[in-house]
């Protein structure tokens, strides 16, 4: 049995990509795309036509409307190559506007619902902002299930948590990369690989508390930089994986073994905790390298998605 096989037993595979033919050869239930992955994959000739067939048909419309339903389309292909859900992100550009982002969510969910697409099989991505997170809430109550991204920090997930949303998507690669930037010369990577990762430890930590205290919201790692981290969160409810790293994982035939352990999680010695916004302001600002990695993974998502329409006017 190869180590994509195996981590299969105890968790959730998904590919993060927007390529979606080469989602068979993986098998993943569900599949995460964002605006990168769309920049990216809209330049490739396999997939250039779903963005000039998408502005054929609603080039009068608002690019921002195009731009969705550029997502969507994406999204609907995509879940005809998984048997589970597909994660389509809504416009990183609005992650301070509460309103705008509920409003933006329903938008995405009708287009999804006009091609026949049950909500159940989608999660809308949204930036784990305040306003964010409060959306999502919003989004919550209506029936729209939500994948809050760019989460680098425990009062971010506890925060969700609260909020009841669907799934959270901590970033484990870019806390790793933020660590090793600030320890620069320093830094040894044998002394924080696998278990001892600080994005590894992240996620641990975040999914220990769900599990202690039963908080249902499910836990995907996100954004792997090596199969070390991979394995060291095997178990873990859904890990969310490049198709680089997933061949890696199909080519090796090494040991797989549970990582994170439910007994174990709920006999961790933790107190629960509660953030209103002004405690959740001030937490995530005492932690350099979410507020950090959120901002710029915010400036990131926001470039491409402005290069994406720019790819859209000129089509």
């Amino acid at each position: 049995m190869n180590q994509l096989d195996a981590l299969k037993q105890y968790t959730t595979v998904v590919a993060d990509t927007g390529d979606f033919r080469q989602l068979a050869q993986y098998q993943p239930r569900d599949a995460t795309t964002n605006p990168s992955l769309i920049l990216k994959a809209v330049q490739k000739a396999d997939y250039a036509h779903l963005l000039h067939e998408t502005v054929a048909q609603h080039g009068k419309q608002h690019v921002d409307e195009i731009v969705d339903r550029l997502l969507v389309r994406f999204g609907a292909e995509i879940l005809q190559h998984v048997p589970g859900r597909v994660s389509t992100e809504l416009d990183v550009r609005l992650s301070f506007d509460t309103a705008a982002t509920v409003a933006r969510g329903e938008r995405i969910m009708a287009l999804y619902r006009a091609e026949g697409v049950p909500a159940e099989r989608v999660l809308i991505k949204v930036a784990s902002t305040w306003e964010g997170i409060q959306a999502a809430a919003r989004l919550q109550e209506k029936g729209i299930q939500c994948n809050l991204t760019l989460l680098f920090s425990f009062c971010q997930a506890v925060a969700c948590g609260q909020a009841k949303v669907k799934l959270i998507s901590p970033f484990v690669g870019r806390i790793y990369d933020w660590y090793k930037k600030s320890a620069g010369a320093a830094w040894d990577e044998a002394a924080r690989a696998g278990a001892n990762d600080p994005g590894v430890q992240s996620v641990r930590q975040i999914w220990t508390y769900y599990k202690h205290f039963g908080i249902p919201t499910e836990v995907m790692g996100a954004s792997f930089r090596n199969v070390g981290q991979i394995l060291a969160l095997a178990g873990c409810d859904l890990l969310t994986i490049s198709p680089e790293l997933l061949a890696q994982l199909a080519g090796s035939e090494a040991p797989v073994q549970r990582a994170l352990d439910p007994a174990q999680a709920k006999a961790a010695d933790i107190e629960r905790v509660q953030y209103d916004e002004r405690s959740f302001r001030w937490a995530l600002n005492e932690d350099a390298m979410a507020g950090d990695k959120l901002a710029e993974g915010i400036r990131t998502f926001a470039a491409d998605a402005a290069k994406l329409e720019k790819l859209i006017l000129a089509a």
